[in-house]
């Protein structure tokens, strides 16, 4: 018997957004997963699993389907890809290059729709806005599982405290069911991740960001922004034995220009 003691989770996002007219913007986005997870065995004995790589690429489109004395809505629609592997391995006590459990792959395996429907507010100083989002599995993987689906919604505020910096907060809500099915190569008896029947959860997290912009200088730095966030749940219920979250923070950056 195995029990995971502490996991890593690093994402690089890279994102490109065309906007053809002013209410359409086409997204398209490619992650680079890296994860390490340690456990420690019944005999005391401690050892890491790694993987990393490409995972699922993401094109979607916004559509602003109104926009009123500061107020818009948008309507989101995308598609992810199964371009992250879910075949990962790695050496393991019971043998070298072992198919490791769910939480270690990089992609789900399966095309999904991300649905969402967005609303922004602005007065003056202030913006606020709401969102929510899904992700929809469809099919099956390679693997016979499919992960379950994911409901993501989030409510914030910001304000702008000169022409180059402005502060947020957010509460996320993050809702996602278990797995249908099960990889014929793992055994749940081994070790909790490797059970499909315990990955279902809810958490809500609190964050805080500040946001920097480049207002004026040569074109090659005007109009840049540098954002930085950080969170930390205040709810987690999780069906079974699973790792918590412990904090989260996202570093950004974004140039923009007109073609």
């Amino acid at each position: 018997m195995v029990t995971p003691t502490d996991m890593d989770v690093w994402m690089h996002m890279f994102n490109l957004m065309y906007a053809p007219t002013d209410n359409l913007t086409l997204m398209g986005m490619i992650p680079y997963v890296s994860k390490s997870m340690n456990h420690a065995t019944r005999m005391g004995a401690e050892f890491s699993t790694k993987s990393d790589g490409i995972g699922d690429m993401k094109l979607s489109a916004l559509y602003k389907i109104f926009d009123r004395n500061g107020h818009r809505v948008h309507i989101n629609a995308g598609i992810s890809f199964p371009t992250g592997d879910t075949d990962e391995g790695d050496d393991l006590p019971t043998g070298p290059i072992q198919p490791l459990p769910y939480p270690m792959q990089l992609g789900s395996g399966t095309f999904d729709l991300v649905p969402g429907l967005t609303y922004l507010g602005q007065h003056n100083m202030w913006s606020w806005g709401a969102q929510a989002t899904g992700v929809i599995r469809l099919g099956e993987n390679d693997e016979d599982y499919t992960l379950g689906n994911v409901l993501n919604s989030t409510v914030w505020g910001s304000r702008n405290l000169s022409n180059w910096l402005s502060a947020a907060a957010r509460l996320n809500w993050k809702i996602w069911g278990n797995i249908d099915g099960a990889d014929p190569r793992l055994n749940p008896n081994m070790v909790p991740t490797a059970d499909p029947d315990r990955k279902a959860g809810n958490r809500l997290d609190v964050l805080l960001s500040l946001n920097f912009l480049v207002p004026e200088g040569p074109q090659l730095i005007r109009g840049q922004r540098f954002a930085v966030e950080f969170g930390l749940p205040v709810y987690q219920w999780l069906d079974g034995p699973q790792l918590e979250t412990d904090w989260l923070i996202t570093v950004g950056w974004q140039y923009a220009w007109e073609i």
